[in-house]
C-alpha cells in the first residue's frame, strides 16, 4: 500500500491536491472518539450461552473465505459457481446422451451411480462451508467433507441391511469379493530369533510406520501418540479370540510394533510437526514472485499448511478436557478397530483398494475434524458450536460401531474370557474415579465452603 502510494501523483505528499497538514484537518474522516466502537462478542463482551445466543451476533456470522483471507493466487479463488454448472452439465449431457459408449446392464447402473456421487461432490466443493483448512485450498476440504457424507450416508444404508445382503451388494463393486477367506494367526512360531523377527517384517510394518506418521500430524503430541499406541496393543490382546490376526507373538506387539514402527511413524510426524511450528511462514502472491525457480517453490508451497497450530491438550486441566481426552482416544481405538472388523464380515482383503480407500478417507476426515475439536475446547468464545468435520467424522465412527454390532450377531460365538473382562473393568474403573478424586472431590468441597459461607452470611 505504501508503494501504491508513492507512486500515484494523486496520492504523494508533494501533489497539490493532498498534504499532510490537509489530510489531518480533512473534515470527511472522523476524529478518533467519533469513530465507532468495535463490536464486542456477546451481550456487551458478556459471552452468551448457546440456548440464547443471538444468532445475528457478528461472531456467529459464516464470512466467505475470499472476504477473510489475503488469498496469494487469485484466479483459483474466483468464485466459478456458474462456469462449474455449466461444465458439469455438459460432461452429463455428453456421457448420458452418448449411447454407443455404455453398454446396456450392469455398466450402465454403475456409470449412474458414480454420475450421482460425482454431481454430488461438485455440489460440495462449491456450496459447503469452508473448514478451518485452507491449504491447498478450501474447496479440497469441502470436498472431503462431502466424501465423509457419502460414505456416512452408505454406512447408514448397509445398517438396514443383513450381512449376507451386504456380502452380495460389495461384488456389484467388485466381482473378486464375495467368497470366505482363510482365517491367518502372526502367533505360531513365537520364538524371539533374529530369524523369526526378519520373517515377520512385511510390508504390514511400513504401514504401521506410516499410519502413526498420520496420527502424530493428526494429534500432535506424544503422549496422546504413546497412549494410544499401547492400548491398541491392549485392543488386540482382548479381541484375539475373535480376530485371529489379532493374535501375535509378544515381541511382534511391543518390540515391532510399539518399539520400532509405532515409534518411528510417531517420531518423524513430531519431527514434521516441529517443523512446521518454527517455520516462518511469508505468503507471497504468484505474480509478485520472480523467476522460474521462485514460482516452483510458490507453487509447491501451496501444498504446505498456511499456518499451524501447536496441541497442548492437558487433560487434567479441567474436566471438560479430561473428558475430550479420554473421548478422542476412544474414537481413534474405534476408528482403528473397525476396518479389521468391517473387512472381516465383507471377506475382504487388508490389501484391497477399498479398505485402503477408507483408511486413507478416515485420515483426510480426520485432520480437519481434530483441529475443529481441539478450537471448539479451548477457545469457547470463537467456536461457538462444533465443527461439520468432527461432528460427521464422530457420526461415521458411530454407524461403524452400530454396523459391526448389528452383523457380528452370530459371527463370534467364542466368549469373551474372564480375564480381558476383567481387565476391562479395571480399566474401566480407573477412567471413571481418577476425574471422580481429582474434579470432583475438590468441587464438592467448594460447593460446600460456598454453602457454608452463605448460610452464615443469611443467619448474621
Amino acid at each position: 500500500m505504501d508503494t501504491a502510494r508513492a507512486d500515484d501523483p494523486a496520492l504523494s505528499s508533494s501533489s497539490p491536491l493532498t498534504s499532510p497538514i490537509d489530510e489531518s484537518d480533512n473534515p470527511l474522516s472522523p476524529p478518533l472518539d467519533a469513530q465507532e466502537p468495535l463490536s464486542l462478542p456477546g451481550l456487551d463482551g458478556t459471552p452468551v450461552r448457546w440456548f440464547d445466543a443471538d444468532r445475528k451476533e457478528s461472531y456467529t456470522h459464516i464470512t466467505p473465505f475470499q472476504e477473510q483471507h489475503d488469498t496469494t493466487i487469485e484466479f483459483f479463488y474466483k468464485p466459478i459457481t456458474l462456469t462449474a454448472l455449466g461444465l458439469g452439465m455438459a460432461v452429463l449431457a455428453y456421457v448420458a446422451m452418448t449411447q454407443d459408449v455404455l453398454r446396456e446392464g450392469n455398466e450402465k447402473k454403475r456409470i449412474g451411480i458414480l454420475a450421482s456421487i460425482a454431481s454430488f461432490l461438485l455440489f460440495s466443493m462449491i456450496q459447503f462451508r469452508d473448514g478451518p483448512f485452507i491449504r491447498p485450498h478450501p474447496a479440497f476440504w469441502r470436498v472431503i467433507l462431502g466424501i465423509n457424507l457419502l460414505y456416512e450416508l452408505a454406512m447408514v444404508f448397509l445398517l438396514f441391511q443383513d450381512l449376507d445382503s451386504a456380502r452380495s451388494m460389495m461384488t456389484f463393486l467388485d466381482s473378486s469379493l464375495g467368497r470366505p477367506l482363510p482365517e491367518k494367526s502372526y502367533a505360531e512360531n513365537c520364538d524371539l530369533t533374529p530369524q523369526n523377527i526378519w520373517n515377520a517384517i512385511d510390508i504390514f510394518c511400513l504401514a504401521h510406520a506410516l499410519g502413526w506418521f498420520g496420527k502424530a500430524l493428526i494429534l500432535r503430541d506424544y503422549w496422546f501418540c504413546w497412549i494410544l499406541s499401547v492400548a491398541f496393543e491392549f485392543a488386540e490382546y482382548s479381541l484375539q479370540h475373535q480376530l485371529a490376526n489379532f493374535a501375535e507373538c509378544w515381541w511382534d506387539h511391543w518390540i515391532l510394533d510399539v518399539l520400532v514402527c509405532n515409534w518411528l511413524g510417531t517420531y518423524l510426524g513430531m519431527k514434521t510437526c516441529q517443523y512446521f511450528e518454527v517455520k516462518h511462514y511469508t505468503w507471497r502472491g504468484f505474480r509478485q514472485t520472480r523467476g522460474i525457480r521462485s514460482k516452483t517453490k510458490r507453487v509447491i508451497s501451496q501444498f504446505s499448511p498456511h499456518d499451524w497450530t501447536t496441541f497442548k491438550w492437558e487433560g487434567t486441566a479441567s474436566f471438560g478436557h479430561y473428558f475430550t481426552v479420554v473421548l478422542l482416544l476412544a474414537v481413534f481405538l474405534a476408528a482403528e478397530l473397525n476396518p479389521f472388523y468391517l473387512k472381516a464380515l465383507l471377506w475382504m482383503e487388508p490389501d484391497h483398494p477399498f479398505v485402503i480407500a477408507r483408511l486413507v478417507g478416515v485420515f483426510l476426515c480426520a485432520l480437519p475434524a481434530v483441529r475443529e475439536l481441539f478450537q471448539y475446547v479451548n477457545d469457547p468464545r470463537r467456536a461457538v458450536r462444533m465443527g461439520q468435520h468432527v461432528w460427521l467424522l464422530l457420526a461415521t465412527i458411530g454407524t461403524e460401531l452400530l454396523v459391526i454390532a448389528k452383523w457380528s450377531q452370530g459371527q463370534f460365538p467364542e466368549p469373551l474370557p474372564a480375564a480381558v473382562r476383567w481387565a476391562w473393568t479395571v480399566g474401566a474403573s480407573l477412567l471413571v474415579l481418577y476425574p471422580t478424586v481429582w474434579f470432583g472431590v475438590p468441587a464438592a468441597r467448594r460447593y460446600l465452603r460456598h454453602h457454608q459461607r452463605n448460610a452464615k452470611a443469611k443467619s448474621a
